[in-house]
């Protein structure tokens, strides 16, 4: 009978050193199906954040163009001709601020795109899981040899 508990044993941590490598294979899948979820979920924010940018520099655009007509029909009416003097550099002002403001907005956008990436120190756990299981093992053959 004492012949056989070390074979219990080994049986025993066989058992448990099986369970520990299907552990980790279902973490490491879980893993990367969570890391394919987040990757779908990140383009699809940034497919919006495009779009969004995009509708934003047309309204910006659309807008200029609208001031620009009005302030040199404004000018013209009163006999101003809206291409030379200092009804020129009004409409040259405007197209600088709507610039700067473009600028300033491309950068915002720059920054969201830039803050949904994740972490480069996110792992995906198997090496985590992997270190596990031969702490598991190295207990095993210890309390085997003991």
């Amino acid at each position: 009978m004492a012949q056989l508990a070390p074979i219990a044993t080994l049986v025993g941590t066989g058992a448990s050193l099986y369970g520990t490598v299907r552990q980790g294979q279902a973490q490491a899948a879980q893993a990367k199906a969570q890391q394919q979820q987040e990757a779908a979920s990140l383009s699809a924010r940034q497919q919006q954040l495009a779009a969004a940018q995009q509708a934003e520099a047309r309204g910006r655009q659309d807008q200029l163009d609208r001031t620009v007509a009005s302030t040199r029909a404004r000018l013209a009416a009163s006999g101003v001709s809206p291409d030379q003097g200092s009804a020129a550099a009004i409409t040259e002002g405007l197209r600088q601020d709507a610039a700067e403001a473009a600028a300033s907005s491309s950068e915002s956008y720059a920054a969201r795109m830039a803050s949904g990436r994740s972490s480069l120190l996110n792992g995906d756990g198997s090496l985590t899981t992997w270190l596990r299981a031969g702490n598991s093992f190295g207990g095993a053959i210890r309390s085997l040899l003991d």
